[in-house]
């Protein structure tokens, strides 16, 4: 069983940064593909971004392609999303999830096996 606890969240104006982290316990890390997820509210949960175990795939939806990146540390057991230029329209929980098939990456949710609580995201104009 592996556990994810988000982090990194926060307020921020538009055209600014943050780095969200995922921390992963109990389970082997480098062998899982990773996603982060958003939801806002009033709004279905999205897919945000992807990685596969090795870093060597990834994958972005339109919404963030090029001002987001997705990146993990195997050694440390953390996946981090970057975010930048962020707009108002980002504003929403963040979620981090795990897909024991390490070896792809997928935009659907039903892929995952686990889910972090996630963390509150908030851009204003």
């Amino acid at each position: 069983q592996v556990q994810l606890a988000e982090s990194g969240g926060g307020l921020v104006q538009a055209g600014g940064s943050l780095r969200l982290s995922c921390a992963a316990s109990g389970g082997t890390f480098s062998r899982y593909a990773m996603g982060w997820f958003r939801q806002a509210p009033g709004k279905e949960r999205e897919f945000v971004a992807a990685v596969n175990w090795s870093l060597g795939s990834t994958a972005y939806a339109d919404s963030v392609k090029g001002r987001f990146t997705i990146s993990r540390d195997n050694a440390k057991n953390l996946l981090y999303l970057q975010m930048t230029s962020l707009k108002p329209e980002d504003t929403a929980v963040y979620f981090c999830a795990a897909d024991r098939q390490g070896g792809r990456i997928g935009s659907s949710g039903s892929r995952y096996d686990y889910w972090g609580q996630g963390t509150q995201v908030t851009v204003s104009s």
